[in-house]
């Protein structure tokens, strides 16, 4: 597990928690950061102790998206159309096997916002801005904008954001289902950690295979998309999980009935 002076990593359980630490830029990202924060998701994915990451920005802000200020110092990003390759912010070309929930604070914006749609869930604090403000300056949306931000909120919602690069209030995005859920102010990296944990204490192969069943379908015809997820379906069927669940939740049963009949006898 490694961190930088960019990106963090800290871990908690089953729980590994990526932490863009550029308070002075926002969390901005430039392209060292970018590299950075590819490895660390790389990291994530390759280690089977970890089951969910939560990606959070320090003192304040999720992440403005690509450093301007870099860019026209002439630290570009690089943008390849081969989509194995890494995405210009470093992890939004990646498809995990694993859930990976945005704790989002402050500005949310630009690339920034394209980063928080990369991540399954979002919970945004009460106070967050949203927004396509990478319009304002003529930066375009390469990190998965245009295809992520459509499938979450609807085609008209996200045009209308990404024409306009308006502000988008946290209840606005709640109301389009853009966030996730909305919290208190400060409390975003609790909340979607306390998150991460209950989602890591479920059966993880019925959980990643129902989560793989919707990315693959999206696009699918609906009887290609039933077909898929019978597919995936029967694996964890066959892998034994199943059994084990409910042999866990008869238990379970058994155990409270017989509580039950004991407080009734005394």
């Amino acid at each position: 597990m490694s961190s930088s002076d960019t990106v963090r990593v800290e871990t908690q359980g089953s729980v590994y928690t990526v932490i863009l630490d550029r308070p002075d830029r926002r969390n901005a990202i430039d392209p060292r950061t970018a590299g950075d924060l590819a490895g660390a998701f790389r990291e994530f994915e390759a280690d089977d102790g970890a089951s969910v990451a939560v990606l959070y920005g320090s003192g304040g802000h999720f992440c403005a998206g690509a450093d301007l200020k870099a860019l026209a110092d002439g630290d570009v990003h690089t943008v390849d159309p081969d989509p194995a390759t890494d995405g210009p912010l470093g992890c939004t070309r990646m498809r995990l096997s694993k859930p990976v929930i945005a704790a989002v604070e402050g500005y949310v914006v630009a690339g920034g916002l394209e980063l928080a749609c990369w991540c399954d869930l979002r919970i945004v604090a009460e106070d967050a801005i949203f927004g396509v403000f990478c319009r304002r300056v003529g930066v375009p949306l390469v990190d998965g904008g245009t295809q992520r931000l459509p499938q979450i909120v609807g085609v008209g919602r996200a045009l209308d954001l990404i024409l306009t690069g308006r502000e988008v209030e946290a209840s606005e995005a709640h109301a389009m289902g853009l966030a996730t859920r909305v919290v208190p102010t400060g409390s975003t990296r609790e909340e979607a950690e306390s998150l991460a944990l209950m989602l890591a204490s479920m059966p993880q192969a019925c959980l990643r295979s129902d989560r793989k069943a919707v990315y693959e379908g999206l696009g699918l015809s609906e009887r290609a998309g039933l077909a898929r997820e019978a597919e995936l379906g029967r694996q964890v069927l066959a892998s034994g999980e199943p059994l084990e669940g409910a042999e866990r939740f008869a238990r379970r049963r058994r155990a409270a009935r017989e509580a039950d009949a004991s407080e009734q006898n005394e």
